[in-house]
């Protein structure tokens, strides 16, 4: 029997591509499928979330690494809060936010969809949580100045955000699904105890 002179390594290569392949169609398919169930999505990103907090208590370390998770978040919740096209940065021809009662009526689109928001999250705490069984990402530090330190970088962030909101007349979030329930019908005039 005699081997083809390259045959072997690229015949491992491509099952390898191959099955790399499938295995992101299948995540794929199943993160499809988890697009409309947001409650579900947000509940596990929170218990993720929790469990990330406690390996952190427990081990009274990676500081840095939450530190670094912190502003991460805090930079996502940013693109999350703001619209698509920012009336002080850009001219653009597609809609902008009315800035008048006489504006007509546009709806807001962030510039980060919540399911890329959730996605961008839920990855950054499965990469947080890893990190946290390499002891080199924990480096030394006194962690009170860095999360005093996040806390006045998240007030100074929100404030310029709600004070943007303000300035142009928006808010970032739905409350409840908007229905038009047209006129209520006319009272009957005819007595129905009368038949």
């Amino acid at each position: 029997m005699e081997r083809g002179g390259g045959d072997g390594p690229s015949t491992a290569t491509a099952t390898l591509n191959q099955q790399r392949h499938e295995l992101s169609q299948l995540f794929q398919y199943y993160l499809d499928k988890s697009t409309p169930h947001a409650h579900y999505r947000w509940t596990g990103t929170f218990t993720l979330a929790f469990v990330y907090a406690l390996r952190v208590y427990s081990l009274q370390g990676f500081y840095i690494v939450s530190y670094g998770l912190g502003i991460y978040i805090l930079n996502l919740l940013i693109g999350f809060l703001s619209p698509l096209v920012d009336p002080e940065l850009e001219q653009s021809d597609r809609p902008l936010l009315p800035t008048k009662g006489s504006d007509e009526f546009k709806p807001f689109v962030r510039r980060l969809p919540e399911f890329k928001f959730w996605y961008a999250i839920t990855k950054a705490f499965c990469i947080a949580f890893l990190m946290t069984f390499f002891s080199m990402f924990d480096v030394p530090v006194f962690w009170p100045i860095l999360l005093f330190y996040w806390f006045v970088l998240f007030v100074l962030t929100m404030k310029r955000q709600i004070m943007h909101m303000i300035k142009y007349k928006y808010i970032p979030f739905n409350i409840g699904k908007q229905t038009y329930r047209g006129k209520k019908p006319a009272a009957s005039s005819r007595d129905p105890r009368a038949d």
